[in-house]
């Protein structure tokens, strides 16, 4: 079994940062390409930032130039660095492979933007 956890969320003021981390436990988590999903109130999930097992990274046009995704495959982690936050990227934060199917989805970690 697959163990995704998220840590590092928090409040933060508007411009402000945060940065991310997702591990896994439980896989050769190298392999997999990742990606870091939020999910605000009422919306659907989206995916924001993924990261290939080559370290080739894309981004959604809404955080392009703000968020930064990385990996530590020694470490089976993956960040997300997100700077110059807006009160709109609030959401609970999740990670997981692209592969479908993905892995059971952990907790998230909540991000609050917001003055």
């Amino acid at each position: 079994q697959v163990q995704l956890v998220e840590s590092g969320g928090g409040l933060v003021q508007p411009g402000g940062s945060l940065t991310l981390s997702c591990t896994a436990s439980g896989t050769i988590y190298a392999i997999y390409p990742m990606a870091w999903y939020r999910q605000a109130p009422g919306k659907q999930r989206e995916l924001v930032a993924r990261i290939t097992g080559g370290y080739t990274t894309n981004y959604v046009d809404s955080v392009k130039g703000r968020f930064t995704i990385s990996r530590d495959n020694a470490k089976n982690t993956v960040y997300l660095q997100m700077n110059s936050l807006k009160p709109e990227d609030t959401a609970v934060y999740y990670c997981n492979r692209i592969t479908l199917p993905p892995w059971n989805w952990g907790q998230g970690t909540q991000v609050t933007v917001s003055s």
